[in-house]
């Protein structure tokens, strides 16, 4: 066994050569818990303590149970084919296979991708002739699978309000037409799969006795109806558990069971050990501290539900980190050490402290920007590979100033999980509605927008529009009056939108690309989207872009007597608006480097989590930025956004940026906000400033002519309020100051005001209360 055993630490051969006992193994970042995970299961079966078929072990995704099952071969002479070892949708589809008669699902069921089960919706609400725009398809796809994760069918949806009771009626009827059709969604798969054992107390039966280790990787990102499945395979069944089915449905069950898998040898350990006498053994390996999928239904209490109700004993703490220097792991502590109800532990590294934490502080969005490129161009003069180096952001709408100034230099670059920022769907959509005013005969832009929103225009519409536009020689824009009928009038208003905008091309640029976006109903569009404010926040952007671009390109804002009077074009198309299609269409054209070249890597925090770099920027460290706006007074909310804060630091290994600017373009405005609280959690000590030390709280540098906010200043010409006063309002309630700009008479605050919102008030008209 020494092969197997050698060069891991105390705790991770604790781990690995625990008996058969419930164990919660808290994985730092970079601690090797993959490394722990897969000798663990190695291990077992070297043991005799398992078979391989006695093993369950259930990763996220695909990429990490293929991992787990190379290494397994690399350690063990064994075939690992049948092994039971992949993500929870692929062990409940493999299941469900199994034994579909009793899971009431043909045997040759198909499973709905996410476009698929969309494409679903849209049939359904079709003939259902419900309204899409007041039921849109998306949003819906949303509810019925945030049910489904809750373990909800649609009879034990509570409905408190009209709106929410219609869309419990067609998640009804959407299960409806999917056993109809014989099918499931992704969804399905798990909650098919539960209520399959739940209630079949034979076959249920049969796999506890079969997998008599459970292993679980990422635990921290179970959603509720994933722990309750867990639950039932490891013999920890809820309480109220539905009565089992007949002795002929058991004898079928028994018989798929059987010519499925042949049920395993009891294991030769079993019964060793507190706690697994009669049921499973879980092996449950995770990290609180790195639990960011709140949003997704993940619910990081699953890890303390787990202690106390499996009466864990063995919580084994994986603290050793092989990634990342001594200071950037300081800097990981000082900031998460500030979370509450932390399961607990404390990374380090015995490669010594490494570089200091260095810290930016830029006049403006632009200039953090350019920065961090001149940042980049040294780094590669000194060796470092660009592949080795991360970009990291909040949000992806911050990519494209960042992308802008990394395209101006010529640094090849790559979007991790993603699309650069002209190739998004939203920007492209309205770009189609830019280039549509400026020329109707383009018909790629036509055909992508005719029906986006959807406004009732169809394929058998387009068609007849292609025919008649064949016939005349014309743009489709152009054949609109050749076709008949109600198509002919969807049509014909369409082109009557398009006509209504054109009067726009007389406004500067960036109120041109604000008319229309607003205009084309793409804002409102996204905005009846449950997930649509990232869309929503890349539409600003786009304003923001078309701002910058004029000031840039050194234009300036002329009004249309003017610019008629300098032969500067207007009415059909402004020279603003044709270079900004260029500008454009040429970024979006740049070949995306792939894979394998040695390009820059941009990225989300959240699409950075699992991977490491040697050098990592870590930008936009604002107030209302990082940590998001919305998770500020959400004891929560903000206890995620430090959560993903750690994930960005421990992504380092040798040299971490910290960059964050005074000013920054929201909607086309200039923005002025506080640096993040998660600087001012790093010890001083850690941090090696390239620009005078920040005030703590504020700037360096004050902000000429604008209000510099800093929560233990007074605003401007407030009346002593202060970012982070709580305050009264006649109309919208109780809220608190979470940002502020302007002085004087042009001083305005921004206040959450919770179920009333977000809202930017003037101090020299509202009459606002300190509490």
């Amino acid at each position: 066994m020494n092969h197997l055993l050698e060069n891991l630490n105390p705790e991770q051969l604790a781990a690995v050569t625990l008996p058969p006992q419930h164990a919660l193994i808290l994985a730092g970042a970079g601690s090797g818990k993959t490394r722990v995970l897969t000798t663990r299961i190695a291990w077992l079966i070297s043991t005799r303590q398992v078979t391989p078929q006695g093993i369950l072990a259930v990763t996220f995704t695909n990429k990490a149970a293929k991992e787990m099952l190379a290494r397994l071969s690399a350690l063990l002479p064994i075939n690992t084919r049948g092994m039971w070892i992949g993500t929870f949708h692929g062990l409940c589809n493999r299941l469900l296979r199994a034994h579909y008669r009793d899971a009431g699902l043909p045997q040759l069921f198909q499973i709905l991708d996410i476009a698929d089960q969309q494409a679903a919706i849209k049939r359904l609400l079709k003939a259902l002739n419900v309204d899409d725009e007041k039921f849109p398809p998306r949003d819906l796809q949303h509810f019925i699978n945030a049910q489904k994760e809750q373990g909800l069918r649609s009879a034990a949806v509570e409905a408190w309000d009209d709106h929410t009771r219609r869309r419990v009626e067609l998640y009804a009827a959407y299960e409806q037409q999917c056993q109809r059709e014989g099918v499931v969604d992704f969804a399905e798969l798990l909650l098919r799969c539960y209520e399959l054992l739940e209630r079949n107390e034979p076959l249920r039966r049969h796999y506890q006795e079969r997998f008599r280790h459970i292993l679980v990787d990422e635990f921290q990102d179970t959603n509720i109806l994933q722990y309750r499945w867990l639950k039932l395979l490891a013999g920890h069944a809820e309480r109220g558990r539905a009565a089992g089915p007949s002795q002929g449905a058991a004898a079928l069950s028994m018989e798929a069971a059987s010519a499925a898998e042949p049920p395993s040898p009891p294991p030769l350990g079993r019964g060793m050990g507190g706690g697994c006498m009669e049921c499973a053994c879980m092996f449950a390996v995770g990290d609180d501290d790195q639990s960011i999928y709140g949003f997704r239904g993940a619910e990081i209490g699953n890890m303390r539900d787990f202690e106390r109700e499996f009466q864990v004993d063995n919580i084994i703490r994986l603290e050793q980190n092989y990634r990342s220097h001594g200071n950037i792991l300081d800097a990981a502590n000082a900031i998460i050490k500030n979370n509450e109800k932390r399961l607990g532990k404390n990374l380090w590294t015995d490669a010594g402290s490494g570089e200091p934490i260095r810290v930016f502080e830029a006049m403006s969005d632009g200039e953090e920007a350019r920065w961090i490129v001149e940042e980049v161009r040294a780094l590669s003069r000194d060796g470092h590979a660009r592949r080795e180096i991360a970009l990291l952001y909040r949000s992806n709408a911050q990519s494209r100033i960042l992308e802008h100034s990394l395209f101006s230099a010529g640094i090849p670059y790559r979007v991790y999980g993603g699309l650069r920022f002209f190739e998004r769907q939203e920007i492209k959509h309205a770009l189609a509605y830019l280039r549509l005013i400026a020329n109707s005969d383009d018909d790629t832009a036509f055909a992508r927008v005719v029906n986006f929103p959807a406004r009732g225009i169809g394929a058998r519409s387009i068609e007849a529009l292609q025919d008649a536009a064949r016939a005349a020689g014309s743009s489709l824009f152009a054949a609109i009056p050749q076709v008949p009928g109600k198509a002919g009038a969807s049509l014909a208003a369409f082109a009557a939108l398009i006509e209504s905008m054109r009067p726009a091309l007389d406004l500067p640029l960036p109120e041109l690309v604000d008319h229309v976006v607003e205009l084309s109903g793409l804002r409102l569009h996204y905005l009846n989207e449950k997930e649509g404010q990232e869309r929503l926040a890349n539409l600003d952007e786009l304003l923001n872009a078309a701002t910058s671009f004029v000031a840039e390109e050194g234009r300036e804002v002329m009004e249309p007597e003017e610019a008629e009077s300098t032969g500067e074009p207007t009415g059909e198309l402004s020279a603003d608006l044709a270079a900004f299609l260029t500008h454009a269409a040429l970024e979006a054209g740049e070949h995306q480097a792939g894979e394998g070249d040695d390009a820059l890597q941009l990225m989300t925090v959240h699409s950075a989590k699992g991977l490491e770099f040697n050098v990592v920027f870590m930008s936009g460290l604002e107030e209302g930025l990082f940590p998001h706006e919305n998770s500020v007074q959400e004891a929560k909310g903000l206890e995620e956004e430090r959560r993903l804060m750690y994930v960005a630091v421990t992504r380092a290994r040798q040299r971490l940026y910290l960059s964050f600017a005074q000013t920054r373009m929201l909607h086309g405005q200039t923005r002025y906000s506080l640096p993040s609280r998660f600087i001012d959690e790093i010890p001083g000590e850690l941090l090696k400033w390239l620009t005078p030390k920040a005030k703590k709280g504020g700037y360096a540098y004050e902000v000429a002519d604008a209000f510099t906010p800093s929560p233990r200043s007074r605003v401007s010409s407030g009346g002593g309020l202060r970012v982070g006063q709580n305050v009264a309002h006649a109309r919208f309630g109780q809220g608190v100051i979470v940002n502020a700009e302007g002085s004087g008479s042009d001083a305005r605050v921004q206040v959450n005001f919770g179920p009333a919102g977000m809202k930017w008030l003037a101090l020299s008209v509202a009459k606002l209360e300190a509490l």
